[in-house]
Formats: structure tokens, sequence, C-alpha cells
């Protein structure tokens, strides 16, 4: 006994002695741990170690209804090594360091509609993409008609920034021909279109039901044999089903009803009447996990991942409860999504991984 209590006299004062030592020296310890991260995210390119096929990544699966874990709802899709982005939520665009791609590689964005919380970070993408890659070109941004007065207005609140930046920087890091983004707007009448066909990748969109909010689409993107649907926001319809069909990943939006029918009870309990009416009305032209999971169903896909979650589930005890009716209508996997999540389709394969980057 005598022993045991001199090691653990022992063991206390060494840990006392190496406290006393790190407080000490506690600012070079940061320098260098400091240092360390730098060296290690600036040489981070996910591109270069990403097989040839079709990647995407979950970059914002939030919504407007706050979830501290959750970014605004974007998503990145990699056709090889060329990026895209569709839509452009609040705070997304900071996550791209976090994943280890530069927004400089933004080859061009597609947006879902005109929502304020997808296109919130507009203009900070498009900052991003152009003093990170010095682009001598605006970047284009694919939409349904409209898409002209989005990017006029970003262009015109952040014509002064540009300046400034240039000014500051020089033309060789922001080429002043580059700044902002160039409206690439295509027919929201036709039911699909094919907005880029090269021989190896193919973009279509199609129309979606989220009305009041017209014109709304959502995307296609194949190469190389792989594919990815993405829906944007919208109620339940047969053009998402058509749409995915066969392919391998169905990245939909999701709102779990029930749960907001909880937050519009509580509203109506201590009579905001406002919030109430709000939690009333979204249930109409969203779609539920469970309508995914049956989409998901008819048009065959392997895996349905679910985005722009409503409400917020800042807990994994909240999951199963998100989820619950889902599994019975869909038999392949259901990935209730996170920022950072990256889902990989190597080139005329069927394998598909996921792993977790941020």
């Amino acid at each position: 006994m005598r022993i045991l209590k001199w090691v653990i006299i022992a063991i206390v004062a060494i840990g006392a002695a190496l406290f006393a030592v790190a407080n000490l020296f506690k600012a070079q310890i940061g320098e260098r741990i400091f240092a360390t991260t730098v060296e290690r995210a600036i040489s981070t390119n996910l591109i270069a170690d990403l097989p040839d096929g079709l990647h995407v990544i979950l970059l914002g699966t939030g919504s407007p209804l706050g979830d501290p874990s959750r970014m605004g709802p974007s998503t990145i899709v990699i056709a090889g090594s060329r990026v895209f982005v569709i839509d452009a939520g609040s705070g997304s665009p900071r996550n791209f360091g976090q994943v280890g791609i530069s927004p400089g590689a933004i080859e061009a964005v597609f947006l879902t509609h005109f929502h304020s919380d997808h296109i919130d970070s507009l203009g900070e993408l498009m900052l991003q993409r152009w003093v990170g890659g010095g682009h001598t070109a605006p970047l284009p941004v694919y939409g349904p008609q409209g898409v002209e007065q989005v990017i006029e207005g970003f262009n015109l609140s952040y014509r002064q920034d540009h300046f400034y930046r240039t000014a500051h920087h020089g033309a060789d890091v922001a080429p002043p021909t580059g700044a902002g983004g160039e409206a690439m707007p295509f027919r929201s009448t036709a039911p699909s279109e094919t907005l880029i066909d090269d021989g190896e990748l193919k973009v279509m969109s199609f129309r979606v039901d989220h009305s009041p909010v017209e014109p709304a689409v959502g995307y296609r993107f194949d190469y190389k044999g792989r594919s990815v649907t993405l829906t944007g926001d919208t109620a339940r319809s047969p053009a998402i089903a058509q749409a995915a069909k066969g392919s391998d990943l169905l990245v939909s939006e999701a709102l779990n009803a029930d749960m907001v029918g909880v937050m519009q009870a509580g509203f109506e309990k201590v009579e905001n009447k406002r919030l109430a009416k709000i939690m009333f009305d979204i249930p109409d032209y969203h779609i539920t996990p469970v309508e995914a999971a049956e989409i998901a169903s008819e048009a065959g896909v392997k895996v349905l991942a679910l985005s722009h979650i409503v409400p917020a589930v800042p807990t994994p005890y909240l999951n199963a409860y998100y989820l619950k009716g889902a599994s019975d209508a869909f038999d392949g996997d259901i990935v209730l999504g996170q920022d950072g999540m990256l889902f990989t389709m190597p080139a005329d394969g069927s394998v598909i991984s996921q792993e977790q980057l941020k």
C-alpha cells in the first residue's frame, strides 16, 4: 500500500510538472500547432486524390431554420476534375477549405430556384472563385429564367468591393474582367432541358413543383456511366422519379411534417400566430423523408441522401425520429446528410463509397 501511495504521488507530481511546462510554453506550442494545421490545409487537394468518376459533396445541408451544425443548402458535383456547385446557401462557401477544394476550381454554378436561402451566399462564392483562381471571365451561373436579375443584383452589390480587391491586390491576382457572375438562363417552361453535353458529361435540368415559387428545377449529372439527381426544393412530383430513373445517387431535400407540426403547435401555444402560420404553410411545398424514399424506390436509385434538412436535427438522437417510416419505403441506403459528406462513384463502376470530410 505504501508503494502504491508513492507511485500515485509520483504520477501526480509528474503530471503537475508537465502541465506547468506546457503552460509556460503554451504560446510556442500554439504557434507550432497553427503552423502544422495551416501547412496541412494548404497542401490538401481533394480533387487530385479522387479516382476518375462522379463525386458529390454535401457542402451545406441546412435550411432557414437555424442549425449550428449545418450551413445553408449547397452541393458540389465533381465530374472527373470539373467542379460544379448547385445552389449557394448561407455560409456554404466557407466549407470549401474544410473539404479540401479551392473555390477557384469552380467551372459553373447551377441554381434550382431563387428563394433567398439558396442564393444568399452567391456573392461570396463568386468572390472566392474569382480571387482564388485569378479568373479573367465571370463565373457562369445557370438557372431558369429570372437568373439574369439575380446575377445583375449581386454584380451591382459587389461592384465597389470588386474595385477594392483589384486596387489592393493588383490585376494579376484579381483581374477586373473576372469579377462577379454571368447569367446563363434556360427555358423555364420546358419539362427538361440539356444544358451541357460534351460526350463525357451531360447535365440536364427538369422542372419541379415548388409552387408558388416558379420557376423551380432540379438537375441530373451523368458522367462515364455514373449519375446523380438533385431535386432542389419541391413537393412530390412524378417529374423527379422520371428524371432520377436509374441514378446511382438521389440527393433530395426533406421536411419532416410531424416535427414541423410540433413546432406549429408550440408557436400557437405562445400565441405567435405569424410563425405558427409559417409552420402551417411550409409542408405543402416540400418533400417528406418518406416521400423521398418512395421516389427513390420508384426511380430505382441505389442511395438516397437527404439534404436541406427541415427542421434542424442538431443531435443524432433525433435521426430515427426524422427518418421514421422511410426505410419501409426504400430498400437502398438512406443517408441523413451532414455538411462535408462525400459520395464517390468511380467511372464505369457500380460502387458508391461514403466518407465524412469535415
